[in-house]
């Protein structure tokens, strides 16, 4: 039987539980400006009743506050991160791709490709009527070194921007860091209040804002487990926690935590050729590879990647024909169009890595073959045996071979390559009209080619040999098993946006430039000029020694089209993405919001009822007390 005080202790609990109701109100009024703070709500519930051994069998113990536990719902916080993984990506995506779109512009403020392109070729027709001017031809020399000149600029600020992307991926692996440091913090700190028993809610509001950030640079999943004691089976009240991001990586593990280490590629490590020297690599501190080109990494660090390595899928691959051990040789067969065709060619002419099977090995030289069908579909690579810790051995013959990864985006090495196959092609078709058979310059001697290449020492590459005859000079065909290869400086590989020139000869004197064919005919004719005024709008006269006519099927002129409705489309298809991950990240905050947010009328209702419980308690504590000064003080004998 309870004693004749136990309705004060009743009464009593009813006043604490009414306090903690008060406090937890208090507690979210205070917070409702705070980012990430999930509204708390006090859980009440009856006491065990005592028995009483009377008829009427149990007395109520009272009420209890068993929790003060926050009210967020998880499935919101995964579709959050889901959608903000996606928002990252898209506006890494957008500000970029709004750069490439001002390197493009052509406008009457901004002269572009057009605006050169067309000032060459008037200048060009001016001399078709004047071609024994050497006034005319110095003009049309200098409108060609302007062209040279976009190719090159635009070429350099593709590599800047490159440099840029790659920058911005050391710092956001810089925060991934710092993010997994601090949540394993706190999943220390987490588990040592909880292990008491008590809930640590505004930690876990901690942890969540930054699994928020975390989805912005990263895809995320998360796990959560009951640590149980095995030996007397109970629960601890502790939790393992594992944040793991683009795709199963673990990057926190309760309290331990993994970091990316970013190590700048070395020269012998770049992937294409046209690349910025030093992009990062990514690896684990652990030694372990990370999954850079994971098609499940989202985020911004997905929208990066794309950017600076995006290259269309259209990577070196390949498989192994031979092995020469005596001068650790590896011979590739290529089947895809666009590695049979050098104009499209991206292998890096300062060596690399390059994957035979499941072995990595470095080349540090190359050289090609063009088949009886004029295409160049088997590679021969020098590997470097200073490098890597696999040696050459027949059982890689039959293995699957590339360099890099396929990335299946238009990101910057697939624009550098677009810009390198339009000044091959435009070079190698001009320089053989100029030097086609009996072609004369205005001395009456053999022509010579007027668009070369820059080298690095302050010379130029020559590609003088390069036609005879009106016709290329075939590197050595692939025949009856013969697999003797030509070097790639042996071709118009050498030739890039970025050293895009003319010849310093012409420059010099243009009257060494062609303009007709032999040396008997007068110095106005013209017949040399004329063919090359077509290369403008005949996508005919614009062929590649793999065959094909034009750039993607199209005249010169319009080379600016064809690549800036690349960028135009990848740019409207990233804007609207960021549109539309923005609304739908607006929508979603506001589901979580309104179950975890902080309502000012709930809570003020809140405070009315608990001050009410707490009145009804005092009084029920005031009236016991009444009842026991009569019972104690009048009563007794």
């Amino acid at each position: 039987m309870p004693s004749q005080f136990f309705g004060l202790n009743v009464a009593y609990t009813g006043l604490i539980t009414a306090n903690a109701g008060l406090n937890t109100t208090a507690n979210n009024i205070s917070n409702k400006e705070t980012e990430g703070y999930s509204r708390q709500q006090a859980i009440q519930e009856a006491n065990n009743p005592i028995r009483t051994f009377t008829t009427y069998g149990c007395a109520g113990a009272g009420v209890d506050t068993i929790a003060i536990e926050r009210i967020r719902d998880e499935f919101y916080d995964v579709k959050f991160w889901d959608n903000n993984q996606n928002l990252g990506c898209a506006t890494s995506k957008a500000y970029y791709l709004k750069s490439l779109e001002n390197y493009f512009t052509d406008t009457d403020q901004v002269a572009g490709f057009n605006t050169a392109f067309n000032l060459m070729y008037n200048a060009l027709e001016e001399l078709s009527k004047n071609a024994g001017s050497s006034a005319v031809k110095s003009q049309f020399v200098t409108y060609a070194q302007s062209l040279c000149d976009y190719f090159n600029n635009i070429s350099n600020e593709l590599c800047e921007l490159q440099k840029d992307v790659n920058m911005e991926i050391k710092d956001s692996v810089s925060t991934i860091n710092s993010i997994a440091e601090q949540i394993s913090t706190l999943n220390k700190q987490i588990n040592v209040i909880e292990l008491s028993g008590a809930k640590a809610n505004e930690l876990r509001d901690k942890r969540a804002t930054l699994l928020d950030e975390l989805s912005s640079y990263v895809s995320v999943e998360t796990k959560e487990t009951p640590i149980y004691d095995t030996n007397n089976s109970y629960d601890t009240g502790a939790n393992r926690f594992m944040v793991t991001i683009a795709g199963g990586q673990v990057l926190v593990d309760t309290n331990e935590y993994n970091t990316i280490i970013c190590t700048p590629r070395e020269t012998n490590e770049t992937v294409n050729q046209s690349d910025a020297l030093g992009l990062f690599e990514l690896k684990w501190s652990n030694g372990a590879d990370f999954n850079l080109y994971n098609p499940m990494i989202g985020g911004k660090l997905e929208g990066l990647i794309q950017m600076r390595d995006g290259n269309n899928t259209e990577y070196f691959n390949g498989m192994v024909s031979s092995v020469n051990l005596q001068d650790n040789q590896v011979t590739i067969k290529t089947t895809a169009d666009y590695l049979n065709d050098l104009d499209k060619c991206t292998l890096s002419s300062s060596g690399g890595r390059i994957s035979l099977g499941s072995e990595v090995y470095y080349y540090k030289d190359w050289s090609f073959v063009y088949d009886e069908k004029e295409q160049c579909s088997y590679y021969t690579f020098q590997l470097d045996e200073n490098y890597g810790k696999f040696i050459l051995s027949p059982s890689r013959e039959g293995e699957i071979a590339q360099i890099g990864k396929s990335v299946d985006y238009q990101g910057i090495p697939y624009y550098q390559e677009q810009l390198n196959e339009f000044v091959r092609l435009f070079a190698k078709n001009f320089n053989r009209i100029i030097t086609q058979e009996n072609a004369v310059d205005g001395y009456g001697n053999p022509s010579k080619i007027l668009f070369k290449g820059n080298d690095v020492l302050g010379g130029q590459f020559d590609f003088d040999d390069y036609y005879k005859d009106g016709s290329m000079v075939m590197q050595t065909n692939k025949k009856d098993g013969d697999t003797d290869s030509e070097p790639y400086y042996d071709s118009y590989y050498r030739l890039t946006a970025s050293n895009f020139a003319v010849s310093k000869e012409i420059s010099r004197d243009p009257d060494l430039l062609a303009t007709r064919t032999f040396k008997s005919d007068g110095e106005s004719k013209s017949n040399i000029i004329n063919q090359l005024i077509e290369i403008k709008t005949s996508a005919e006269k614009l062929v590649s020694d793999y065959g094909t006519k034009g750039f993607r099927g199209g005249s010169a002129s319009e080379f600016l089209q064809s690549v800036l409705s690349d960028v135009a489309l990848n740019a409207a298809r990233a804007n609207n993405s960021e549109r539309y991950y923005t609304t739908m990240h607006d929508i979603i905050d506001n589901q979580r919001i309104s179950i975890s947010g902080v309502d000012s009328e709930e809570e003020a209702i809140n405070l009315v009822r608990y001050q009410n419980a707490y009145n009804l308690a005092s009084k029920m504590i005031q009236t016991f007390s009444e009842i026991y000064d009569r019972l104690i003080l009048e009563t007794g004998v």
